[in-house]
Parts: C-alpha cells; structure tokens; sequence
C-alpha cells in the first residue's frame, strides 16, 4: 500500500557519503524534528533525472528554504558512492542532500517502487516529490507523465508549501 498524506514515514536505513565515508542514517534522523523537501528518482546519471529533476531542486533550492524547508533530499535506489558521484557532477553542494536507499528498503515500505527489470535495473524508485515534516508525510505527488519531472518538480513542490 502506497503511504498516504499523514502517515508517518516508516523506519528505515539509509546511507549518506560524508567526509569519513558511506555512513548510515535512520529516516528518523534525517526526517524527525524539521521540514524536509523529498524527491525521488529512477536511477542517478539517467537523462531525465538528470536533466530535470535534480537540476529542478537545485536551481529552486533558496526559494524552497525560503518556503520553510530546512533540508532537500535527493533519493535514489543506487549506493553511496554513485549518489555522491552524481551530486559532484550536478553540482548539489550546500543544495541538495544525496541518500541512497540501496536495498529499496523505504521505496519499498512506502509501497513507491517500481519494477525496473525490463530496463536492466531491478527494482527502482518511482519519480516522486514529497513534504515532510517532523517525520510525517504531509504532500505526495507521483510522476504522472513519463520521461518528465513536472507532477514531481520543484516548482510544483514549492506551491505546496504554505
């Protein structure tokens, strides 16, 4: 079942590339006691990820702290190392957080996955966007229209914000 507006996001472990490394980092840790803009991708360095989505986030990333966000969260179904790779590439410093969900144990638990198999990549996140505050779903917008990242995009995240 798809997680709904007002549920709380289920726990889980991600990982994050700091400075010492890949390190975990529970959905409690990174969601609990403040406002995060989530978004979500099939896959790091695919076409419209890349050129959409991510650069969407960036480019709104002042308006969307500005609306009350206080982290932006780009998650991926890829390890550590490729996320952070992605994020040097796109330019996410000081921007745009990148954690990866290898094992789609949160896709999963938010029932946001999708079968990539036919494509070679195994099970993936769907496109989505999302606001959360204080570890509670509060908007959920899934891609409507493939191969854009317009349902999901930051634009139309920021005029949820209010």
């Amino acid at each position: 079942m798809t997680i709904q507006p007002g549920d709380k996001l289920p726990e889980a472990t991600l990982m994050h590339l700091g400075d010492a490394g890949p390190a975990p980092i529970s959905t409690g840790e990174l969601f609990g006691g403040k406002t995060v803009a989530l978004f979500a991708v099939p896959g790091a360095f695919t076409p419209t990820c890349s050129n959409q989505h991510l650069p969407g986030f960036i480019e709104k990333s002042e308006e969307l702290r500005a609306a009350g966000v206080d982290t932006i969260v780009c998650l991926s179904v890829n390890d550590a190392f490729v996320m952070s790779a992605w994020g040097q590439q796109q330019g996410v410093a000081g921007k745009v957080m990148m954690v990866a969900d290898g094992n789609a144990e949160l896709t999963q638990k938010m029932g946001l996955s999708m079968d990539g198999s036919g494509h070679g990549m195994g099970t993936r996140s769907l496109r989505y966007s999302m606001i959360v505050r204080d570890g509670v779903m509060e908007t959920l917008n899934i891609e409507q229209n493939p191969g854009k990242a317009v349902d999901s995009g930051a634009e139309n995240l920021l005029s949820q914000l209010g």
